[in-house]
């Protein structure tokens, strides 16, 4: 009973002396040392370094929050384009309604009733950013069109868009489905008959 009151009053062990040499022998860079200004002198490097580091950090997080508030932006904005996708067709249909109509005179209240309906498909489209892509007499741009037919023609200047099949759309300023147009090319002159 004696040897375990001991053991509980005895003061905690401190480090032999070897073992604060096996110590310095693994990391070298831990000296001690009682020289208070070179105490102070690594301690304020340690301090320098952990501040620099806090200055990455702190400027890493402001970048990620900025790149985090921009994503949610656009994922905001492009949101509704898979529903915007499904009823472009719907628009489609429509505006082919209207052109037959007007080819096979129908009754002039039909076409007034499908023309409204029409517009208010694109007003509703375009409060959610859609707009529709000019193509007929602009250059042909692959970025935004897509070429089906090529007509040969002297009356347009050479790869300007004659025709458009179906109308490409942008949501807000992106291309949301390309143009299917008819493009022009330019008669080229015979040589083989200049040369004869």
């Amino acid at each position: 009973m004696s040897l375990s009151k001991d053991k509980g009053n005895r003061p905690p062990k401190t480090a032999a002396p070897q073992d604060l040499t096996d110590a310095q022998a693994e990391n070298p860079a831990a000296e001690i040392t009682d020289d208070p200004a070179a105490q102070l002198l690594e301690k304020t490097k340690e301090a320098e370094e952990y501040h620099d580091r806090l200055l990455r950090l702190a400027a890493e997080m402001e970048n990620l929050k900025k790149r985090l508030e921009r994503e949610k932006g656009e994922l905001l904005q492009f949101a509704n384009e898979n529903l915007i996708k499904e009823l472009l067709p719907v628009v489609d249909n429509l505006e082919l309604a209207l052109e037959h109509g007007r080819r096979q005179d129908a009754p002039p209240a039909l076409l007034e009733g499908i023309e409204l309906v029409h517009h208010g498909f694109l007003k509703a489209l375009a409060r959610f950013g859609v707009t529709p892509l000019n193509g007929v007499g602009e250059p042909f741009d692959p970025a935004f069109h897509n070429a089906v037919l090529e007509e040969e023609t002297s009356e347009a200047p050479d790869c300007t868009v004659t025709k458009e099949l179906q109308r490409g759309y942008l949501l807000h300023q992106r291309l949301l489905r390309p143009a299917m147009v008819v493009v022009a090319r330019n008669p080229q002159p015979d040589t083989t008959s200049e040369k004869d």
